[in-house]
């Protein structure tokens, strides 16, 4: 006898699992975005360029090897980090451009 996913309980269980990482994960993005919207009121203030290509290449290479610690590929990693990155370039130049 099959069970459907929607009344397999461990299936539930393991999605619940799911969301509430997903939460958290969501959370620390929240809260690394509110350290770069201080990075970017801080390079505002100097006349820094928002992009750091020798920082964002030691920030990639340190998590490839962390996601290489929890068998996560280079590719997702890379892929994950350049959203990330994106996003924090655009918060900086938005700071930077009401200054």
């Amino acid at each position: 006898m099959n069970k459907t996913s929607a009344n397999d309980p461990t299936l539930q269980n393991n999605r619940l699992k799911i969301d509430s990482i997903d939460k958290k994960l969501i959370a620390l993005l929240g809260e690394r975005e509110r350290v770069v919207k201080e990075i970017g009121i801080y390079k505002a203030k100097n006349n820094i360029p928002a992009l750091q290509a020798d920082r964002f290449k030691q920030v990639l290479e340190k998590t490839i090897e962390a996601g290489k610690q929890e068998g996560l590929s280079a590719t997702f990693i890379t892929e994950l980090m350049n959203a990330i990155h994106k996003e924090s370039l655009r918060i900086e130049e938005e700071i930077k451009a009401q200054k």
